[in-house]
């Protein structure tokens, strides 16, 4: 898992708290603590995939493009993290059993484990973290 998935969900959820008016990438950085630039590649990737939209301009900036509800953790991660959890093998010794072997049953294992991780992670909108950080104001 990469900090894209962490600042995409940071990122929504300031959307969705501001949301009766359009947010700068640069005050979205400032929430985060990140440069604006690594907000900006972050909102033009959620973009891209129509979760949110934005105008250019005098009073431009950031807007959710559907219901909080609509989406899930999971949708964020597949954007910004899929595979992440592979195995990060170095070449091995194809003469070698475990060399021979060793990627394609880590690479099997992991898989598993990021099936289950999408299952957790579909239980959780974007409105369950928005709900989540109110109860806690």
């Amino acid at each position: 898992m990469n900090s894209d998935f962490t600042l995409a969900i940071h990122s929504l959820t300031y959307l969705a708290l501001q949301n009766d008016r359009m947010s700068k990438s640069d005050a979205i950085a400032e929430s985060a603590g990140v440069h604006a630039v690594r907000i900006r590649k972050v909102l033009s990737l959620l973009k891209k995939h129509g979760i949110i939209k934005s105008k250019e301009g005098t009073g431009g900036g950031f807007l959710f493009a559907k219901e909080f509800c609509e989406v899930s953790l999971w949708d964020i991660y597949t954007l910004t993290s899929e595979g992440a959890l592979q195995p990060k093998c170095p070449q091995s010794n194809e003469a070698c059993v475990v060399g021979a072997n060793m990627h394609r049953v880590l690479f099997t294992i992991f898989l598993g484990a990021e099936e289950h991780l999408g299952e957790y992670l579909k239980q959780y909108t974007i409105k369950d973290i928005v709900d989540l950080i109110s109860k806690e104001k």
